[in-house]
């Protein structure tokens, strides 16, 4: 859990804060949300759909942000913020920042080796990252390149499935494993049927054209992935390499989510001797059961607005799922844009945030040095807050910093 204790002494060494070292192509980026039109420009319509629409209306999606926006700060002044340190401890170890980097399917579909640039890059900037059991690079190799990682599932609930995967993910050395609650039956994002976008994925002649119209991602990304690693594969959803991401029986790998049940989370509660999540909740009985269920910490999240509709944000019943906690760590992801946004969400009973779309936008723009780069000016937007807010340390945010407007 995030450590309350205020801080006195000075920074640590900030080795990852070389703003000076920024590559000029990328010094034009002011703000995460500056990464996602330079994504769209270089994606094929159907991938940049793919990952900026929701469910049906794209409601859940646009109160995401709705909800950060209703809150306001009520500042501290002329009290001494000098020796401003964000670092924070989640699960005993202790990060540069209180923010992380989300699971994120099929991220090596829309960046050149995706997951292991965002592997890459937290290790390097010291934040975390949580790999989704939808990608296509091995979580052994993604593993290799961060030893930090957390590995997510999107089970089945079938435990002669479940057992093996959470026996290989412990033998490649995780110590983290995230149970994603949210995901029964597939959305209905009719974007993606509008943009091309299918799973498993189809070349019809739309598709043909809008990759042959953005050759970006068709050398650089795709003909680049299929020359070097062959025809990328679901590789994490089963103990066992997973289909080609072309293939038809896709669909049958991915049933009987249906029958996911707290039981199973019991199961794996048993088995798996390393820190246990939940991500997924957001109603607050949910959250009561999770820490009955031995579950170490929570996500409280509407999966990015992409499940169910209208479903609420994660931060309008946040205070309430805190307040469930009762020593469980409780997180959060959804919405989460300025540096201004991890502190609300701190504020009203969260220990850490998750942010993901801007991430994979930057991925896609530049690379690693893309995302550190969007790592860094969120990290640079709360030393500046705390220091504006009249605080030196994460450990002093309260709640009596934020008011409802």
């Amino acid at each position: 859990m995030l450590d309350k204790t205020p801080v006195t002494s000075a920074p640590p060494p900030t080795a990852t804060r070389a703003t000076s070292a920024v590559p000029r192509a990328l010094r034009r980026y002011l703000a995460l949300d500056d990464f996602e039109p330079a994504a769209r420009r270089l994606l094929p319509k159907f991938l940049h759909g793919y990952i900026a629409g929701g469910a049906e209306t794209d409601a859940a999606v646009r109160d995401n942000r709705r909800a950060f926006d209703e809150y306001g700060f009520v500042p501290r002044v002329l009290n001494d913020v000098s020796g401003r340190d964000q670092t924070a401890t989640l699960f005993g170890k202790t990060w540069a920042s209180p923010f992380g980097i989300p699971p994120m399917g099929s991220a090596a579909l829309c960046a050149y080796r995706g997951d292991i640039v965002l592997a890459r890059a937290a290790a390097a900037m010291k934040v975390p990252m949580i790999l989704s059991a939808s990608s296509l690079i091995a979580l052994e190799d993604v593993r290799r390149e961060n030893q930090a990682a957390w590995y997510q599932a999107y089970l089945a609930g079938v435990p002669a499935r479940i057992e093996p995967l959470v026996d290989r993910v412990a033998a490649a050395g995780y110590d983290t494993f995230v149970v994603t609650a949210d995901v029964p039956v597939p959305p209905n994002r009719e974007n993606n049927i509008r943009n091309g976008f299918q799973v498993p994925m189809a070349i019809t002649p739309r598709v043909a054209w809008d990759t042959l119209t953005h050759p970006h991602w068709l050398f650089r990304t795709w003909a680049r992935t299929v020359m070097n690693h062959g025809m990328p594969h679901f590789e994490n959803m089963d103990a066992k390499r997973g289909p080609p991401a072309l293939s038809k029986s896709l669909m049958r790998n991915i049933g009987h989510r249906d029958q996911l049940a707290w039981k199973h989370v019991e199961l794996i509660r048993r088995r798996w001797k390393g820190k246990l999540v939940v991500k997924g909740l957001i109603a607050p009985q949910d959250a009561r059961i999770a820490r009955e269920c031995g579950v170490d910490g929570v996500i409280v999240s509407n999966h990015g607005g992409r499940q169910l509709d209208y479903t609420m944000s994660a931060l309008r019943t946040l205070p309430e799922i805190a307040a469930q906690a009762n020593g469980m760590t409780v997180m959060l992801d959804g919405g989460v844009r300025r540096g201004t946004d991890v502190i609300k969400a701190l504020a009203l009973g969260a220990h850490f945030v998750f942010i993901g779309r801007p991430f994979l936008y930057a991925a896609v723009v530049g690379g690693e040095p893309a995302v550190r780069r969007a790592i860094s000016l969120l990290r640079d937007e709360i030393d500046r807050d705390l220091a504006l807010l009249g605080i030196r340390s994460v450990g002093e945010i309260t709640p009596e910093l934020v008011r409802k407007f």
